[in-house]
């Protein structure tokens, strides 16, 4: 439930995002892109929003020390992906921080419910 409230968070800072005056045009003229492949950035940004749901998915089907470890693994990636998108300036709006934050909180909690998951005997 946390990776998809994660992904939530994620979909919803985007759909937010685009609601900001000024960010059809810079999409438009490409200007958002920062001089990166428009193509590229996207197959990352698809690549990032899918893990999430994979992860969801995959925590319900794998058994023992492997899903222990893709979401210790895989939330230490992703807190610290949300911790370096708030150093961007594009960033620093309130209602992107305070998803950012929650999003945060959300992977720690998977950290921490995956490292503290009791291990099975036998």
């Amino acid at each position: 439930m946390l990776w998809l409230f994660k992904e939530v968070a994620a979909l919803t800072t985007v759909i937010l995002m685009l609601f900001a005056p000024g960010t059809i045009g810079m999409i438009e003229t490409g200007e958002i892109w920062m001089g990166m492949d428009p193509e590229g950035m996207l197959l990352v940004y698809a690549i990032i929003l899918l893990v999430p749901l994979v992860m969801a998915f995959l925590t319900l089907t794998l058994k023992g020390s492997i899903n222990r470890w893709a979401n210790v693994i895989l939330g230490i990636v992703f807190a610290g992906l949300e911790l370096f998108d708030l150093t961007d300036p594009m960033t620093h709006k309130a209602y992107v921080v305070l998803l950012a934050l929650a999003s945060f909180v959300a992977l720690a909690l998977i950290v921490w419910y995956a490292w503290k998951w009791p291990k099975k005997e036998g």
